[in-house]
């Protein structure tokens, strides 16, 4: 019965593993190909956030409950809470620098062009 739950623990954990790194993988992919800081920043943070949780929870499958499977806990804790507090950060500043334009002047040009392009 031992055995049975360790390998579960174990497929499990490597589920895991793939899930997070998949989404790790979205996010850079996201970073390269959206248009300005705020997207980027966006896309970003939240797989980084959702990524290293699910990666952190295959490790602590695998690594079974003991010390090192409380180490990881906190650490997705610390990761939790310090990712999107740095994101906005992020974005706060490179908003304050003037680095790219908000979405919503975005959107308002592009409505402003197409209004002036209707005959």
């Amino acid at each position: 019965m031992i055995e049975a739950w360790n390998l579960i623990c174990l497929i499990l954990g490597w589920i895991l593993i793939l899930i997070g790194s998949g989404f790790i993988f979205i996010g850079a992919l996201g970073v390269l190909r959206m248009p300005d800081v705020f997207t980027r920043q966006h896309a970003a943070g939240l797989t980084d956030t959702l990524g290293s949780g699910f990666i952190l929870g295959g490790f602590i499958l695998q690594s079974g409950f003991s010390q090192t499977s409380l180490k990881l806990g906190l650490i997705f804790l610390f990761i939790y809470f310090t990712s999107p507090v740095a994101a906005h950060a992020l974005a706060y500043a490179a908003y304050s620098r003037g680095q790219g334009t908000p979405p919503e002047e975005d959107r308002l040009k592009a409505e402003e062009k197409a209004a002036s392009n209707t005959p």
